[in-house]
């Protein structure tokens, strides 16, 4: 009986100890970064949507907020992300038999410089993108933009922060 006890006090130990890197969130941040800087990120594509660079920096930053403990500052964070959407274009897609586009795609491309004030050998410089196939006879307005937006922006942050904290 003393000998369980042993194994079951070993076993205790050992999975509630950790190495002090690791967080629930599947991240790998060190422990001395608190802060966490993210810049506005302006669209300089070609093709312009007014709200794009809104959403995107204000979703990236929320991504943060939710899945770290990390404070948002904005200048002199232990990680620093800045950068430019670089890339909004609409191609067709599929073609249907009279010749038209039966389906087209929306792709965002987003290019990111990522700085870690803490361990350095971390930083790169990183293009992101995703895109979204919705119906040829749908407008890209209202509710189909809202959805592609959802679905490229979710993407993208997702992406940038696995290759930033996650280290995926």
């Amino acid at each position: 009986m003393k000998k369980f006890s042993y194994i079951l006090i070993f076993l205790l130990i050992a999975t509630t100890q950790s190495c002090g890197i690791y967080g629930f969130t599947g991240t790998t941040i060190h422990p001395d970064v608190k802060t966490v800087q993210i810049d506005y990120f302006p669209n300089n594509a070609i093709l312009v949507e007014p709200t794009l660079s809104q959403e995107f920096t204000i979703k990236f930053q929320d991504l943060f907020l939710q899945q770290t403990n990390l404070d948002l500052v904005k200048s002199g964070g232990d990680l620093q992300f800045e950068g430019e959407i670089t890339g909004y274009k609409i191609n067709p897609m599929t073609a249907t038999a009279q010749q038209t586009a039966a389906q087209n795609r929306l792709t965002i491309t987003v290019n990111v410089r990522f700085f870690n004030n803490k361990v350095e050998e971390d930083n790169f410089e990183q293009t992101f993108s995703h895109y979204y196939d919705y119906d040829a006879d749908a407008q890209l307005t209202g509710g189909v933009l809202d959805d592609a937006f959802l679905e490229i922006l979710e993407r993208i942050t997702q992406d940038i922060f696995n290759a930033s904290v996650a280290k995926w």
